[in-house]
């Protein structure tokens, strides 16, 4: 089985940074893929940034300058950077990781985190 425990949100005031780090633990050989999606209330969950293996990243249009994404392959952790945060960033971010169980089965599982709450505002 495998756990994404996310931490660092908070409430930031507008223009203010805040810093998410997400862990994966459990058993498996490779995360293919690691990500940020967010949640806000009446809205459709939305993918934030996503980062590959090899470090390719992905960006959603509304954060592009202002979030970057990172991973530390060794310490199986994604981190989110927010600079810059506006108030319609405030929603829940969720953690997402595709998971490789074993070097025997390219099947490839998703994994969700349970959330972590940014709230912006003065």
């Amino acid at each position: 089985q495998v756990q994404l425990v996310e931490s660092g949100g908070g409430l930031v005031q507008p223009g203010g940074s805040l810093r998410l780090s997400c862990a994966a633990s459990g058993n498996f050989v490779l995360i293919p893929t690691m990500a940020w999606y967010r949640l806000a209330p009446g809205k459709e969950r939305e993918l934030v940034a996503e980062i590959t293996s090899s470090g390719a990243t992905d960006y959603a249009d509304s954060v592009k300058g202002r979030f970057t994404i990172s991973r530390d392959n060794v310490k199986r952790t994604v981190y989110l950077q927010m600079n810059s945060l506006k108030p319609e960033d405030t929603a829940v971010y969720y953690c997402y990781a595709t998971v490789r169980s074993s070097w025997f089965s390219s099947i490839v599982k998703p994994y969700w985190g349970r959330g972590t709450q940014v709230t912006v505002s003065s």
